[in-house]
């Protein structure tokens, strides 16, 4: 049941169109949240449907998040549908353990955001924090997709790398487009070019973050688990990190 109290009524100040289906919400409403987090979304349909949505703003910033249109589902085809002026409802609860937070501070040198698709909207939300600069000496962003269109932030992620020691890898799996690397994550682990291309090893001095699509991440868990990289537990220390987005 619908709980009026425990949802914020938000305005659509912006939208951001990266391709079809593909967008950018910006909405009136500021919340405290650590980056990283997810929030739900919803609107009254026929009833109150919602959805959980990883933030890509700032924490303090107006909330802003990156979705994509799923067809068959039941709430992105109606938020495809809004324009500035527009409204929706935020739940109350901001929620999520994908944060830089919870990883153990060590001496560990570089930090690897790996993402496919929309799952590199909490990668925006930490960079534009940039506490990462105070824990890491290297951060690579590895943001799969599958032709150039779908690569929204690229220019944002470009820029951001200008006077910081961050190395942004867009990869494309049905597009040789410039300046891209081509091939599903999990083949260009194999081959050796995510490390070449970023100048660093994948080893026990990184931590790897992980969000997007759950068979790249069952396939990648696989991989780093043979190098001997481990999934972190409440209970273990370990240097992999994961949020199923799908």
């Amino acid at each position: 049941m619908f709980d009026p109290s425990k949802w914020h009524d938000a305005t659509v100040t912006d939208r951001i169109s990266w391709d079809d289906g593909l967008f950018t919400l910006r909405l009136s409403l500021t919340r405290d949240f650590h980056a990283g987090q997810f929030a739900k979304l919803g609107l009254y349909l026929d009833e109150e449907v919602h959805r959980a949505y990883s933030i890509a703003s700032a924490p303090g910033q107006p909330l802003e998040f990156y979705v994509v249109r799923v067809d068959e589902g039941r709430l992105t085809p109606h938020l495809d549908r809004l324009r500035p002026g527009d409204r929706l409802h935020v739940h109350d609860n901001i929620a999520g353990g994908f944060t830089l937070e919870k990883i153990p501070a060590d001496d560990a040198d570089t930090l690897w955001l790996i993402a496919t698709g929309t799952g590199l909207a909490p990668y925006i939300s930490m960079l534009r924090h940039g506490a990462l600069w105070e824990r890491f000496r290297k951060v690579v962003i590895l943001h799969g997709v599958r032709d150039r269109k779908q690569l929204g932030y690229r220019e944002e992620l470009e820029a951001a790398t200008q006077g910081r020691p961050l190395v942004f890898l867009p990869a494309c799996t049905r597009d040789d487009a410039p300046g891209c690397l081509r091939g599903r994550v999990p083949n260009l682990f194999d081959d050796g070019t995510l490390e070449r291309a970023a100048d660093a090893a994948i080893d026990a001095r990184s931590h790897v973050m992980m969000c997007g699509n759950p068979d790249m991440i069952v396939a990648m868990r696989e991989r780093l688990a043979a190098r001997g990289l481990l999934l972190h537990t409440p209970k273990r220390h370990g240097n992999v990190h994961l949020e199923r987005y799908w």
